[in-house]
């Protein structure tokens, strides 16, 4: 079994909430410690909601999210990709401490390990109500490309807290394209088998290279031309499981829908719910019900979306009466992209909107918008709302959470996350001293509370040939003032040496921690 206490101790609190089940028990739990909600974007840019200041889409339900509670204006993901920036979040390690935690496929082995301890497990342990809805991209199974996605698939997210899972396995431009729940394929007939191959296409089975004409909901602008699955291109190969096939443009709403089913279940709570929503990777298709509806194509459409979801949530919560006592964190996994990969006009349709704020680079990128995304933590009555420039990352959540509900964690467990629940309730303006940042090539960077960047020295190309992206790719050290040159257009790395030094040991000495754990 995994321990999260040291000798295998609870804290008094922690002993509450494990005691027992008996009625008078359940109230008092539900007193004294919060439901907990992250809602998760994809890809959604510091700059793409209007409390960040855009006049391109409106947020209504961010927005109001944010007015009441804290918008942070310097938090950031823990990598400018999805798989890592999710381990590290869930895990409280730094993903490039671990092997295998890079971009995953849809048939990759589970990421993080059963025995490794997670922010579920605490919650579940502390006697909380678990869930996991919405998009996973952390591996399910043993290893590489050997599920049996026609039985129960594991290990996957029961192993790692999660007390109910409804989950897409990768992302919604990667085969399988089913939901899985609870670790089996929702709506599958056993008379048509699931297969899935990375490698090399089924005989006889269509691919976009070979029938083109299968793509009547979307054609790939690069890469994206495998398997048509429900009129789109995706990568990898899938055979089989028609009648466990999602359509797109119900994605949004079968993610919401779960969620608020589980929120209005457990409403009693305690809970612990994990909304990662699809909202707004690739392939960009909306339901109809905002086509057309931002004037920046498929991709603005899809925040509306986004904001949709948030909306239904929150409406949830306060027609419930639960809303005093459950703490919201909105944010996302890493920095924004306007094309991956298909052809839906979001360049064309992007016009004056900036979906990375006055930052410069984005998803994949060791440039600020890379993991500088969007923040705002909401608790009506414990929270009061305001604006915090304090410098915070998600690596923090997983253990500014257990101290709130009174558990103690080992010194093995979460060994990067520290204890900011002052900073994340806006008790404290005083924030990390820096953060560690990784891009898609596995470059580090730290940023400091002063705003002083340094980027490590990488031979990698300047700019990705296919999104657009700047990568911030240089055989030269760079150090930037981020406060004053928010766009990191000036090095600094020549002129300010002394502050280079520091910051590198700081880097090498990170690096030097992670060999040792």
């Amino acid at each position: 079994m995994k321990l999260l206490f040291p000798g295998n101790l609870l804290s008094s609190v922690a002993l509450v909430a494990l005691a027992g089940c008996g009625g008078h028990l359940q109230e008092k739990k539900s007193a004294i410690r919060p439901n907990v909600i992250f809602i998760y974007a994809d890809d959604i840019g510091y700059g793409d909601f209007s409390c960040n200041g855009t006049s391109s889409v409106k947020t209504p339900n961010v927005d109001r999210l944010a007015s009441e509670g804290i918008r942070f204006t310097n938090a950031h993901a823990c990598a400018s990709t999805s798989t890592p920036s999710r381990y590290a979040m869930l895990t409280g390690e730094y993903a490039w401490r671990r092997k295998g935690t890079g971009i995953a496929n849809g048939d990759a082995g589970m990421v993080i390990p059963p025995e490794r301890m997670t922010i579920a497990d605490m919650f579940k342990q502390a006697g909380y109500e678990t869930a996991v809805i919405g998009k996973w991209h952390l591996g399910l199974g043993d290893s590489v490309g050997t599920q049996d996605w026609n039985h129960k698939i594991t290990p996957g997210p029961a192993d790692i807290g999660f007390d109910y899972s409804y989950i897409m396995a990768a992302t919604g431009d990667r085969v399988p394209c089913v939901w899985i729940k609870n670790q089996q394929v929702e709506n599958l007939d056993l008379n048509d088998p699931i297969e899935v191959s990375y490698k090399v296409p089924f005989p006889g089975e269509p691919t976009y290279t070979t029938h083109p004409e299968l793509a009547t909901v979307m054609h790939p602008d690069f890469g994206h031309d495998q398997s048509v699955i429900s009129g789109i291109p995706r990568i990898g190969y899938m055979k089989g499981g028609h009648s466990a096939r999602w359509k797109d443009a119900n994605i949004g709403d079968t993610i919401t829908i779960n969620a608020l089913r589980f929120i209005e279940k457990y409403k009693d709570g305690p809970f612990f719910l994990y909304l990662g929503t699809n909202d707004i990777h690739v392939p960009r298709v909306p339901h109809p019900r905002f086509t057309g509806k931002s004037g920046l194509g498929p991709r603005g459409d899809a925040i509306l979306e986004f904001d949709y979801t948030v909306g239904k949530v929150i409406g949830l919560l306060d027609s419930l009466g639960i809303a005093e006592n459950t703490l919201i964190f909105l944010s996302s996994d890493n920095g924004p992209v306007v094309n991956d990969g298909y052809a839906d006009l979001a360049w064309q349709m992007l016009g004056d909107h900036k979906p990375w704020g006055k930052y410069r680079g984005g998803k994949y990128s060791s440039f600020e918008a890379g993991t500088r995304i969007p923040c705002v933590v909401r608790w009506p009555g414990k929270v009061k709302p305001q604006v915090s420039d304090a410098l915070v990352s998600q690596i923090d959540w997983f253990a500014s959470l257990a101290k709130l509900i009174g558990v103690n964690l080992a010194d093995t467990v979460a060994p990067d996350s520290r204890d900011q629940l002052e900073v994340w309730l806006g008790k404290s303006s005083k924030g990390r001293d820096y953060v560690i940042e990784q891009s898609l090539n596995n470059n580090l960077s730290v940023l400091t509370s002063e705003g002083w960047k340094y980027i490590q020295p990488n031979s990698g190309a300047a700019i990705d040939y296919y999104t657009k992206i700047e990568l911030a790719n240089n055989p030269l050290p760079q150090l930037y003032d981020t406060k004053n040159d928010p766009g990191e257009k000036k090095n600094l790395a020549v002129s300010e040496k002394s502050r280079l030094i520091k910051l590198k040991k700081i880097l090498n000495d990170e690096e030097m921690k992670g060999k040792d754990q």
